[in-house]
């Protein structure tokens, strides 16, 4: 079973409309609709902003509904300086780059449950999704995805990021699912188009092109899934 979940409305509302047989239920506040996509049975769930919601979607998904792989679509803020706003961005690894134990001698973004800081996604997805790219002629870059709790809107910030983890993307909710599907043995990949810079000017550029970009993801992962 695929589960697939976005942080916010449009970047799944989309991929709910699309499937055929659902049923929604709601659980822990979370609306899950459990359908066929392109002839294939998946979950698709809004999890909510944050990587509290996004652990608790995927472990839901896991554990109600048999999900053993998981794909989070959604936006980004671009920290690598050659993507442009709609590019889609390929998680190869992730990291969290807001934990920091480093007072006790780790590394910044150190996971002491899975003793390690980048968290690879499942390499047949991420190869997956890059062949189907390809054969759309859709722009992308395949990198590391950098998460934390905080909407980045600062150069001193996204130069720091792009720095320490070699990230070409910010976001609030991948390194959970990532987190997640690891603890729980499941496959998983994020995607991500790029909504904004992650600079100065971001929380002007989120609101003008966060719902294209969050429909050029959708639209990519509903075509994605009928070809697997």
């Amino acid at each position: 079973m695929i589960g697939i979940l976005g942080a916010m409305a449009p970047e799944v509302a989309s991929l709910k409309a699309r499937l055929t047989d659902a049923i929604t239920e709601t659980v822990a506040g979370m609306e899950f609709a459990k359908g066929m996509l392109a002839g294939k049975p998946v979950v698709v769930a809004r999890c909510g902003i944050g990587k509290v919601c996004a652990g608790m979607c995927v472990e839901i998904m896991h554990l109600r509904y048999g999900v053993d792989t998981v794909i989070n679509t959604g936006v980004a803020g671009a920290l690598e300086p050659s993507l442009s706003v709609y590019d889609i961005v390929v998680a190869d690894r992730l990291v969290q780059w807001d934990v920091d134990t480093s007072a006790l001698g780790d590394p910044v973004g150190y996971l002491s449950e899975l003793r390690l800081v980048e968290m690879p996604c499942s390499p047949h997805l991420v190869e997956g999704a890059e062949d189907r790219l390809r054969a759309r002629a859709l722009p992308f870059a395949r990198g590391a995805v950098a998460s934390g709790d905080k909407f980045v809107a600062d150069v001193a910030e996204k130069q720091r990021l792009r720095r320490d983890f070699d990230a070409y993307a910010c976001e609030m909710e991948g390194g959970a699912v990532a987190q997640a599907a690891i603890m729980n043995g499941m496959d998983f990949l994020v995607l991500r188009a790029i909504s904004d810079t992650a600079g100065a000017g971001s929380a002007v550029e989120y609101p003008v092109f966060v719902k294209k970009a969050a429909a050029v993801m959708a639209d990519f992962v509903a075509d994605w899934v009928a070809s697997l």
